[in-house]
């Protein structure tokens, strides 16, 4: 009732506006908006055992931390998966199963038993575990090197002229096995000694029976192959087995692999010094940690207290994070509340406070000498985290840019004085050119410098085209949007050289990598629907208006995908087998990233956006958040991630652009 005794008809809540008001409540009181990347717990199992293997102990807090996220995460089946939506995997259970015990927790622990069931009764054995988990295993002593397939360190001596040089890899996978190929020609840790009492135990737990080891070498478990190694790395690897037992014996070989190590250590000593000791990623820097500690090397302690960087802690435990999401979760965040036809309260405030903050986060100055090890420039761009890892990438950078220049041009938002300087917005040009490939597409933190063939002899087995960099549909959408925003909304930014070009040719290839259907396979994403969202918006800001071909034949393709109720869902196995795959039902995710690329696409498409804008707005919960109702990002076509604010700015951003009656801003 009001004061003077009326009745007052209270009004639904407007789904836009508390989806916008979620996400303004989700902002750190620094600017920045950032939610986990849920992974899974193999990281913080090589943690734990790298603390194990360099003699550091870890405090009570951070034990239990690990062990109340390993129990958390337990698939019901008894091992742990490759990610939160995956059946077991031999490599993830076991080793965090050695984790655990390593942390002192008992092999009858009620967790515990069911894990070592699981290994005993899965498909294969340890002997079946991947290349990665039988290195691990060595770096405990568990398992004999001869085991282990060849990674020459001599290889990181050849010059990056020759075609099979490792500065030719993709960084994540140069940077691995920099620290795999060092661990491995390196001597053990101490004098060999007779096993003790719990090592005996762990090798009967395993199923580590003493069978020769280098019988295995091609030993791998239907659980975890994805990729499995082809003859022709099966013979190379069989070569450099035999091959290397007859080389070693020689003076020559043990001098030329001192010098490859030494210089494999300086590579991971100056990677150390230009990430300020966070290493690319946690899955290189604990490698790298131990090989300096082994080596003596001063920069051990800071490389391994570096790692704490990738951690995350709250009541479910401690768990490292395979990247930390700040510039990301930030740039999308400021597009999704500039979408927005009526912003909500506080939010012209909170876009005010991003801005400062991503601009902050640009990298403004290049590598210190001595620390570049053959990297490209990285002056200009933007990293996904927090930018002080300072490993920045063409699609964090573009997302950047086009928040920034989106937030400059809308009214009373960003006094002139405190817009992105003009020579810092030609740097984060440059930066984005120089990571266009020859056909057209862009790439991630380099451009592409690999051939084709190197693919073929993929050693991880469990990853898929992770050897060289390609050319994404994503990363190529995202830097042709910012391209076309410093053309249109930055003075001058039009004459700036290189983008006209770069525009053309960014078209091309997305025109060319369109499937017949009108869809496109993403990478980062899952999966089609993705692409094809990218696909859509990177075609648009290339200058392709809603009635063209491709522009209509996409389209077609989302609304033949969309679901009776109005939704959309798609599974993740279809990143696995490179095709579009029903959920079975409808995901917060898919039906978001769909309305947000017919909305895009034109008018005609109204009635297919006004569908999946009701679907989403039933379930927008009463805090104005929606469920996380599935894992949503991808990497290597076999690990799918969850990233937590995904649920809040898609959703919101859809709502936002459907009322507006368009996508991007």
């Amino acid at each position: 009732m009001s004061a003077d005794g009326r009745a007052v008809l209270r009004a639904e809540p407007d789904p836009d506006e508390a989806g916008l008001r979620r996400l303004l409540a989700l902002q750190d009181p620094g600017g920045a908006w950032e939610g986990e990347v849920v992974w899974c717990p193999v990281i913080t199992a090589q943690v734990a055992i790298a603390h194990h293997v360099l003699g550091r102990a870890v405090d009570d807090d951070w034990r239990r931390g690990a062990l109340d996220h390993f129990a958390d995460t337990q698939h019901g089946r008894g091992g742990w998966g490759l990610h939160p939506a995956s059946e077991p995997y031999r490599f993830v259970t076991t080793l965090v199963y050695v984790a655990a015990r390593l942390l002192g927790e008992p092999a009858d622990a009620p967790w515990l038993a069911p894990a070592r069931s699981w290994l005993a009764r899965g498909p294969g054995d340890v002997y079946g575990l991947p290349g990665w988990g039988k290195f691990w295993l060595f770096l405990l002593g568990l398992y004999d090197r001869d085991g282990l397939n060849p990674c020459p360190v001599e290889l990181f001596l050849l010059p990056r002229r020759l075609p099979v040089a490792p500065d030719r890899l993709y960084c994540h996978t140069r940077m691995i096995y920099l620290g795999m190929a060092t661990l491995m020609a390196m001597p053990p840790a101490g004098p060999r000694r007779r096993p003790d009492a719990f090592e005996e135990a762990l090798r009967a737990e395993l199923g580590l029976d003493g069978r020769r080891a280098s019988a295995f070498r091609h030993h791998l478990a239907d659980t975890d192959a994805h990729v499995r190694p082809g003859r022709l790395l099966r013979l190379g690897y069989d070569l450099a087995a035999a091959g290397g037992r007859l080389w070693h014996r020689l003076p020559v070989a043990a001098r030329l692999r001192r010098r490859a190590v030494d210089h494999a250590l300086a590579l991971m000593a100056a990677e150390q010094r230009a990430t300020r000791h966070q290493g690319l990623s946690p899955v290189s820097g604990v490698l790298h940690a131990i090989a300096l500690q082994r080596a003596g090397r001063p920069e051990a302690d800071a490389a391994v207290a570096g790692l704490e960087a990738w951690a995350w802690r709250d009541a479910r435990g401690l768990r490292h994070a395979g990247a930390r999401s700040t510039t990301w979760d930030t740039a999308l965040a400021m597009q999704a509340v500039l979408a927005a036809p009526h912003r909500p309260a506080g939010g012209t405030a909170a876009l005010a406070r991003a801005h400062a903050r991503l601009m902050a986060m640009q990298e403004t100055e290049e590598l210190p000498p001595g620390c570049a090890a053959g990297r490209q420039a990285i002056r200009g761009g933007w990293c996904f985290g927090d930018g002080r890892h300072r490993w920045p990438v063409s699609d964090c950078t573009a997302e950047s840019l086009s928040a920034l220049l989106l937030c400059e041009a809308a009214p009373g938002v960003i006094a002139p004085a405190d817009r992105l300087p003009a020579a810092r917005l030609e740097q984060a040009v440059h930066f984005l050119l120089a990571r266009q490939n020859a056909d057209g597409g862009f790439g991630t933190y380099e451009r592409r410098r690999g051939g084709g063939f190197l693919e073929r002899v993929n050693p991880s087995e469990m990853f898929g085209q992770c050897m060289t960099e390609l050319s994404y549909v994503e990363c190529t959408a995202s830097a042709l949007r910012a391209l076309h925003h410093v053309a249109t909304l930055s003075p001058g930014g039009a004459a700036l050289p290189g983008i006209a070009p770069a525009l053309d040719r960014g078209r091309a290839f997305l025109l060319r990598r369109q499937r017949p259907d009108g869809s496109w396979l993403g990478f980062w994403g899952i999966n089609v629907v993705y692409g094809t969202l990218f696909g859509v918006w990177g075609l648009r800001a290339a200058g392709l208006a809603p009635d063209h071909p491709a522009i209509r034949r996409a389209a077609r393709w989302l609304a033949s995908a969309q679901r009776q109720d109005g939704g959309w869902g798609e599974h993740f196995s279809g990143c696995l087998e490179g095709r579009y795959v029903p959920a079975g039902r409808s995901l917060v995710i898919g039906t978001s990233w769909a309305v947000l690329a017919l909305a895009e696409a034109g008018p005609e498409h109204q009635e297919a956006v006004r569908r999946g804008r009701d679907w989403l707005a039933a379930r927008q919960g009463p805090d104005g958040d929606w469920p996380r109702d599935s894992v949503n990002g991808a990497f290597f076509g076999t690990a799918m991630l969850d990233y937590r604010l995904y649920n809040t700015i898609f959703p919101a951003w859809a709502l936002a652009a459907a009322s507006a009656g368009g996508g991007r801003p």
